[in-house]
């Protein structure tokens, strides 16, 4: 007789604990693509600041430090929801200036320049049908700094 009053229970069970575990399997999918979109935002955002770094002018510099970081993205294999954004700045002597300043110091006086990369990742593959609070997608920023080399002739 109490083998007929458990029957049924472990539908009960699975049908109020199934949209649990798919909401844990949606919020482990969010965090795993935005910590390998965050590496690979990293990874482009200092290729960017080590290309533009060697280059001799703010011009090529800026074009520089755009292609590798679409490089690296694209190698990383990680899809922006639009082209990824980037944003010079530079410093002279430890104060911040803009870019183009940056090339335009003198050799022998210490000058970097700043590069970030922003990417808005989609989740949107992610997102089940009556599955309230899940974003739409999150925009995953880096910068790094790179000097120019103190000696070198820039223009």
């Amino acid at each position: 007789m109490a083998g007929r009053r458990d029957r049924g229970s472990v539908s009960i069970e699975v049908a109020v604990l199934a949209p649990a575990f798919i909401g844990l399997m949606v919020l482990a999918g969010v965090a795993g693509r935005t910590a390998v979109a965050a590496e690979a935002v990293e990874s482009a955002a200092h290729d960017a600041a080590r290309a533009a770094s060697i280059a001799r002018d703010a011009g090529a510099g800026r074009t520089a430090a755009t292609d590798a970081a679409r490089r690296q993205l694209d190698w990383s294999g990680l899809h922006c929801t639009a082209p990824p954004a980037l944003t010079f700045r530079g410093s002279v002597q430890g104060r911040e200036t803009s870019f183009a300043a940056a090339y335009r110091s003198a050799p022998g006086v210490p000058a970097t320049v700043t590069v970030t990369v922003s990417c808005r990742v989609s989740f949107a593959d992610l997102r089940a049908p009556r599955l309230p609070g899940v974003p739409g997608g999150k925009t995953v920023s880096a910068s790094f700094t790179s000097p120019l080399d103190t000696y070198r002739s820039r223009r």
